[in-house]
């Protein structure tokens, strides 16, 4: 009974402080910003206007302030999922229909995902209608708003319940070693999908259209010779059908490698930035971040199976969090909801090493272009997708993968 009251009492102490965590540096975040909205920074002040700063601001203030409603929503579910009874609620009548622990398990992870699906619909209905409307953002009509919801849920249960069957089939019969077993599935899976992203699952929801012929092709071409990067294309994706906001990222590995540019982004930049842009993503290649972070993905995956492993054993791990009957699935499903409550605190580490990739990645850019030209293509983007110039220093090592902006381009300006 200690047991069960001490965790029980952790976990609310650790929830506690994670939630007046993300409350200090959301309004942190929200001052600053608000404090700084009336004036450009000098090293921006040529390039963008106060309009399109005070936007960028409203934009962010905006965005973060919204942010806390479902804060305090997925924390009371979340309360109400475990400790207040209703995943065993779930429980007691998914079992009720006698089926084998695999078979219920699913059921149980199945239902469980279709309403909370069902009750976090709303803010992302809001998030895509109301604001990104309200600042110019969104195209996203809601026919494609059901089309993509329905694909996407489609696509989770193709690929997803036999994933789960084999994890739970593992952690019932394959010993006290499941953990590594079922690592390496999840490991194996993961590369799969990461190959098969670009040709099968991507063009899904966009169309994709090869780059056309000309000298921004020939200048990308240049680039990936350069560069010694073998792609298995470069292609436009019609991001314009979602949003206004521009992009370009690499997927797939190997020789399933694609090169993706919004169609958005080929309006908002010239060649010259593009270029930039690819070389500062041909960076993150050649720097084998991708490969450093699926190392630490992985290794990551391996760690949290072993602790799952241990924790599933203890009988006070489902008794505090409101389950009378311990069960495989259970654990799987528990450890899933509480497990970010506990490693909140890691969040500024892995933003660390994502900002160390981005640093790296404009320095080879700008040993493959000119550096200015990356400047441009930045600033561009700031102004276009109305990214702050002046976040908060605290939330921003805390939360953000990229450097901020002025740190950022002074980098650039000492590589140029």
């Amino acid at each position: 009974m200690n047991e069960l009251h001490n965790f029980t009492l952790l976990f609310l102490a650790m929830l506690l402080i994670s939630t007046l965590m993300r409350l200090y540096l959301s309004q942190r975040q929200i001052n600053y910003v608000s404090q700084h909205r009336a004036k450009v920074p000098d090293s921006f002040a040529e390039n963008i206007s106060l309009e399109d700063h005070q936007k960028a601001a409203d934009y962010t203030t905006t965005k973060v302030k919204f942010g806390r409603l479902p804060l305090f929503y997925d924390i009371a579910l979340l309360l109400i999922w475990t400790i207040g009874g209703g995943l065993e609620w779930l429980d007691q009548n998914i079992i009720a229909y006698e089926l084998n622990p695999i078979m219920a398990g699913i059921a149980v992870i199945l239902v469980y995902s279709l309403i909370s699906a069902f009750l976090d619909l709303p803010f992302s209905i809001y998030n895509t209608f109301v604001i990104e409307e309200k600042f110019g953002f969104n195209k996203t009509t809601a026919k494609t708003f059901i089309i993509d919801m329905i694909k996407g849920s489609a696509l989770g249960l193709v690929i997803g319940v036999p994933l789960l069957y084999i994890i739970l089939w593992l952690m019932e019969q394959a010993g006290e070693q499941w953990w590594l077993y079922t690592w390496l599935v999840i490991s194996g899976f993961s590369l799969l999908m990461m190959w098969i992203y670009p040709t099968w699952i991507a063009p899904i929801f966009n169309k994709f259209e090869p780059l056309e012929e000309g000298e921004t092709l020939n200048r990308i071409t240049s680039l990936l010779e350069r560069c010694g990067f073998n792609s298995n294309g470069i292609f436009v994706i019609d991001g314009s059908k979602r949003s206004s906001h521009g992009n370009a990222y690499f997927s797939g590995f190997g020789r399933n490698k694609r090169i993706v540019f919004f169609d958005t982004l080929l309006e908002m930049l010239s060649d010259d930035e593009l270029e930039a842009v690819l070389a500062h993503e041909l960076g993150h290649f050649k720097k084998k971040h991708i490969i450093k972070g699926m190392f630490i993905s992985f290794a990551t995956t391996l760690c949290a199976l072993a602790v799952l492993a241990w924790l599933m054993k203890a009988e006070w791990f489902y008794t505090s969090l409101g389950i009378t009957q311990p069960s495989t699935y259970m654990a799987l499903l528990l450890f899933t909801l509480i497990m970010p409550v506990f490693t909140f605190a890691f969040q500024p580490l892995f933003s660390i090493f994502s900002r160390k990739n981005e640093f790296e990645a404009d320095a080879f850019a700008a040993e493959q272009t000119d550096a200015k030209h990356l400047i441009h293509a930045l600033v561009g983007l700031y102004r276009e997708n109305a990214n702050t110039l002046t976040p908060d220093p605290w939330y921003s090592a805390f939360y953000d993968s990229h450097p901020p902006a002025p740190v950022r381009i002074a980098h650039l300006n000492a590589q140029a």
